[in-house]
């Protein structure tokens, strides 16, 4: 047995120690614990708590440390959030930068309003869960405490699926969302589709409430519009849509970049998505959204043309990847909104950099990404005035931020 004291956290959740100069990780434990395991190569294996950190504290959740869908119940919470703060810190100053954070906002247990499960069927009927940390392995839940109820409830309804939807030795993907019109329901690598699925899936949504129900990327009803409510502007986002994990999340990015945009009269909000931030904002200015999914950009002018009271929004499909705008067409705008993927905005940030933009609100879900674009403006002449965290991803290595960076 190798002995290790634990003595920060890895930005994946995983107590980390030294041994021989030598990083070596630990899951489920926490700094300033005393822990002993068999070493494995980088990692300790079959973990046993010799001297427990004070920051321990009950895992609320009865299938943790089994369905891999949490590294973190075991630690206290208040600790949680100054970790996530640290992971953007970290990543900022590996690039030279240092940032002012606002406490960090995190979502509470049961808030998350999506969430992807592999479902099998069995002699009995089918199981539906996640799998095991590192394994194909699949663990059935009961119950979920980072889920919001509503999914849960609608368990019954999804192993029902799961049944037609399974081969006896294959499996499916669920991904499931919270809508204003009940579950929405898409399933991936499932059975083709006959006409006695589909009378059975009929019936199943409708005896458990479903919006909509995808199979293998085809619709097979749409019994309620399966609405989101972006300030007041409904939107029934397609298939594979991004959403933000959390409504409570989704409200705290927002009221940063409301406070960043300020009092912008026109503002351009570039990788728009479906209107998370664009509808909202055009309740104050006249908003210019851009996004690659022209889908996503028909669902949002449909949102925006039956809502009231909002001021125009003008969408535009363009990749910005492979064609970012260039530094002369932010002449319009008085704000940018910039929400990327993972990958961030590298070629886009340099655009805007070269650019006369003055009020910026980055979005990210990517620290690493985020700290190498924020580099590009700040060496563009802005400044970086505050960074707000926000965790919705309670309970794991994820976090998400909105930056505000001006320039005179």
């Amino acid at each position: 047995m190798t002995e290790l004291t634990i003595e920060t956290l890895g930005s994946q959740g995983d107590g980390v120690g030294v041994l021989d100069g030598t990083e070596i990780f630990a899951a489920y434990t926490a700094p300033g614990e005393k822990v002993s395991g068999d070493l494995q190569g980088d990692r300790l294996e079959n973990v046993r708590i010799l001297e427990p950190a004070p920051i321990r504290v009950k895992a609320p959740c009865r299938h943790f440390k089994t369905c891999g869908g949490c590294a973190t119940q075991h630690i206290r919470g208040d600790f949680l959030a100054d970790w996530k703060r640290a992971i953007v810190d970290t990543a900022l100053k590996r690039q030279g930068i240092e940032a002012s954070f606002r406490e960090t906002v995190t979502s509470p247990p049961n808030s998350r309003r999506r969430a992807v499960f592999t479902g099998k069927r069995t002699k009995s009927g089918a199981m539906l869960g996640f799998h095991a940390k590192s394994s194909d392995q699949l663990v059935a839940i009961e119950t979920c405490t980072l889920l919001e109820p509503e999914i849960m409830n609608g368990f019954d309804g999804l192993k029902a699926l799961v049944q037609l939807a399974a081969t006896r030795k294959g499996a499916v993907r669920l991904s499931v969302s919270t809508s204003l019109g009940g579950l929405d329901v898409d399933l991936t690598e499932a059975k083709p589709m006959d006409t006695n699925i589909m009378q059975d899936v009929v019936k199943i949504a409708h005896d458990n409430g479903f919006a909509r129900v995808f199979w293998n990327g085809d619709i097979v009803l749409e019994r309620q519009p399966a609405q989101q409510d972006f300030g007041g502007a409904l939107v029934t986002p397609p298939n594979g849509a991004f959403l933000q994990a959390t409504a409570h999340g989704e409200a705290a990015l927002w009221d940063a970049v409301d406070e960043i945009t300020g009092k912008s009269k026109s503002v351009l909000d570039l990788f728009a998505g479906c209107g998370t931030f664009s509808l909202p904002l055009a309740r104050k200015a006249e908003v210019v959204a851009i996004e690659s999914s022209q889908p996503m950009l028909d669902a949002m002018d449909r949102g925006w043309r039956h809502a009231t009271g909002l001021k125009k929004l003008r969408t535009i499909q363009r990749d910005l990847f492979r064609n970012p705008l260039l530094s002369d067409e932010f002449k319009a705008y008085d704000a940018v909104v910039m929400d990327p993927p993972r990958a961030g905005a590298k070629e886009q940030t340099r655009q805007i950099a070269d650019s006369g933009v003055t009020k910026l609100a980055f979005v990210s879900c990517n620290p690493a990404t985020f700290a190498r674009d924020a580099r590009t403006l700040l060496d563009g002449g802005f400044t970086l005035e505050w960074v707000q965290v926000v965790d919705q991803f309670l309970w794991s290595g994820h976090c998400e931020l909105v930056a505000n960076f001006t320039r005179r």
